[in-house]
């Protein structure tokens, strides 16, 4: 929700011009990223490494990026648990980087990124506001005094 502000609780003030150039700039950037990955991957070709580090490395680019996808995704529909495995997974994430860029230029096309999760929590903030109001009757003071037994 960093590029959003609070735009996205009433969807004003551009909201779907900033969606469309935030999903465009997050896959521009996996392109750019992906691009240097290949430069990268030529460089270990040039300077002869062997077959066995050059399929690792794809590998571990791979499998890092679908786990780095996976997590950015479900990480808009629901909130990590406290005791959970986000910390660890941190470095994967990073190296994954790739996926964690397309995941969120996906999810730009349908809303902003954690905006149900955002939204779903500010609606019952809200409603528990609303209630904690309409429980309150007249002045405390004016109530009368407890019984003594």
């Amino acid at each position: 929700m960093r590029y959003f502000g609070t735009t996205w609780v009433n969807h004003e003030s551009g909201y779907g011009l900033r969606r469309a150039a935030i999903a465009v700039g997050s896959l521009v950037t996996a392109t750019a990223a992906a691009l240097l990955l290949r430069f990268s991957y030529e460089g270990l070709e040039i300077g002869n490494v062997g077959p066995f580090l050059s399929i690792s490395v794809v590998v571990l680019f791979a499998i890092s990026s679908a786990i780095a996808f996976v997590k950015t995704w479900d990480s808009y529909n629901r909130r990590p648990a406290p005791s959970s495995d986000e910390a660890a997974l941190k470095g994967l994430k990073m190296i994954g980087f790739i996926g964690s860029l397309i995941a969120y230029s996906l999810r730009c096309l349908t809303e902003a990124p954690g905006e149900k999760l955002r939204r779903a929590e500010y609606e019952r903030a809200l409603a528990d506001y609303e209630r904690r109001r309409s429980t309150r009757t007249g002045n405390p003071a004016a109530r009368r005094p407890k019984r003594k037994k």
